[in-house]
């Protein structure tokens, strides 16, 4: 049923992604799908890396370290962008198109105030995604 599955990974908070991670796996599992994480990184320094190719070397090592844990194929697909706060969510669907993936698991946060006044990543890309969307709240699996 799904061939490739999306799951979009914020390095800063990797921690918080295990439910939406371990969800996508068993979808895998169960479809024989292959798993793609795909990360937006700027090329200035961040909290997570101080170059844009160290950002990569953190994503492949993470999409490494979550695929010998759950037993499943994990690619890692960085992007790098000049504005992540501006560009992300319209990354993310061209990046899903790019690699033809034909369902995004993504974890949500529990919304603040904040989200009901710009909304959030995961709302803005299951309203505009063209392929089915899986929104998972929770942290750790």
């Amino acid at each position: 049923m799904y061939r490739r599955i999306m799951v979009p990974v914020d390095l800063e908070h990797a921690e918080k992604l295990g439910k939406a991670i371990a969800t996508a796996a068993d979808l895998a599992k169960i479809y024989g799908s292959e798993i793609s994480f795909v990360g937006v990184a700027g090329s200035a320094p961040s909290r997570v890396a101080h170059t844009y190719q160290e950002y990569c070397q953190k994503l492949n090592a993470f999409a490494a370290v979550e695929a010998s844990r759950l037993g499943v194929a994990i690619a890692a697909d960085p992007i790098e962008d000049h504005d992540v706060a501006v560009d992300l969510d319209a990354r993310l669907l061209r990046e899903a198109g790019r690699i033809g993936a034909d369902l995004i698991v993504m974890a949500s946060h529990m919304p603040g105030r904040l989200s009901f006044l710009g909304g959030s990543n995961a709302g803005y890309v299951a309203q505009h995604a063209a392929i089915s969307v899986m929104i998972v709240r929770g942290g750790a699996a």
